[in-house]
């Protein structure tokens, strides 16, 4: 089964299902013909609404969250630490500012590519593991922010694979008060491309 994810996949109001959902779902980019991708498998969920890890906790809304406000099915990129880029996707309605982090991905298309991306001479674990080394490996910038990610450039495909998914809380969001516990990160156990265990 080979089944491109569209738009209502991501319309769905729980962000936390979705983000362990996508796990062993493959990411594909394309850009300029050139093609790289790989197995998702550790995902973080954030919410709109009640959850102080959200760039849009308490409806911050500024030039660089707004995107997060449009209905699902959109890239979110933002540049960390001025160096990294971030790549989320947007989920549930209009308005919501739901968002799932692509943590890690086990590359499968285009590896030669994602080496030379990744200024690497052979696979290391590492590759694509860390959401900064994921966007580095597959070649998205801030140009994809508020692009579509059931298109050409961007695009999320259900293979069938399934994986024995690990729940956890999130990484480096020291300043969510209590919701640093909640436990909205997910990865797959029987991967070696996951950031952290």
């Amino acid at each position: 089964m080979n089944k491109l994810l569209e738009q209502d996949y991501f319309l769905r109001d729980d962000v936390v299902q979705i983000a362990r959902d996508l796990i062993g779902k493959k990411l594909v980019t394309e850009f300029s013909g050139q093609i790289t991708g790989g197995y998702i498998t550790e995902t973080e969920a954030y919410a709109g609404k009640g959850d102080q890890a959200c760039h849009a906790h308490l409806g911050k809304f500024t030039k660089r969250t707004k995107v997060m406000y449009e209905a699902g099915g959109i890239a979110y990129v933002y540049l960390c630490y001025g160096i990294h880029h971030l790549f989320n996707i947007i989920t549930n309605q209009k308005d919501h500012a739901d968002a799932v982090l692509i943590r890690a991905i086990e590359p499968t298309d285009g590896v030669d590519l994602m080496l030379e991306r990744r200024n690497m001479e052979k696979i290391k674990k590492n590759i694509a593991a860390g959401p900064g080394n994921v966007s580095k490996a597959l070649g998205i910038t801030k140009t994809q922010n508020a692009q579509s990610v059931t298109a050409d450039e961007l695009k999320i495909v259900d293979t069938g694979k399934t994986a024995h998914i690990i729940t956890s809380t999130r990484i480096g969001i020291g300043y969510a008060g209590e919701d640093v516990n909640l436990p909205w990160r997910f990865y797959d156990k029987d991967s070696k491309f996951v950031s952290k265990r």
